[in-house]
């Protein structure tokens, strides 16, 4: 019975490699767990309801506890964690019109004020939000 359980493990970590669903990967966690289980001679109806039992048990248990994980990780991630950092202003920004800035990283940035005002180039700015590819700043404040 074991050979049968291992065959139900690859096909749903080959399942869950297809999807990334996160839902089946629970099943093929109970199914290495039946692996061992099966041995203990217990019947193969014992066997299947356990198998059912942990599977539920860890998709409402563990499920969202890894969805919230992976969400927590993309939210810092990327272009929003330039977010509270400073840039200098290589082009002016004027109303109506965006500017361009320099991050420590040294990549270049399109800008717009946060208030709508006109900051002058040089000027070295703190990264209020970002809205696509184009970051929102204000003054630093000890320039103000």
């Amino acid at each position: 019975m074991s050979w049968i359980w291992f065959g139900v493990l690859v096909i749903l970590v080959v399942l869950e490699a297809s999807t990334m669903a996160l839902v089946s990967i629970w099943g093929a966690i109970s199914a290495l767990i039946m692996i061992f289980l099966c041995r203990t001679g217990m019947s193969v109806a014992y066997q299947v309801l356990i198998f059912m039992v942990m599977t539920l048990v860890l998709i409402f248990t563990t499920r969202p506890l890894v969805i919230a994980s992976r969400k927590k990780k993309t939210e810092n991630d990327g272009i929003n964690t330039l977010v509270g950092q400073e840039v200098r202003l290589s082009k002016a920004i004027k109303p109506f019109d965006k500017g361009l800035a320099v991050s420590k990283g040294g990549v270049t940035w399109t800008v717009v004020a946060a208030d709508g005002s006109s900051i002058p180039e040089g000027s070295v700015c703190t990264v209020v939000s970002v809205e696509g590819n184009t970051l929102s700043v204000k003054l630093k404040e000890d320039q103000e």
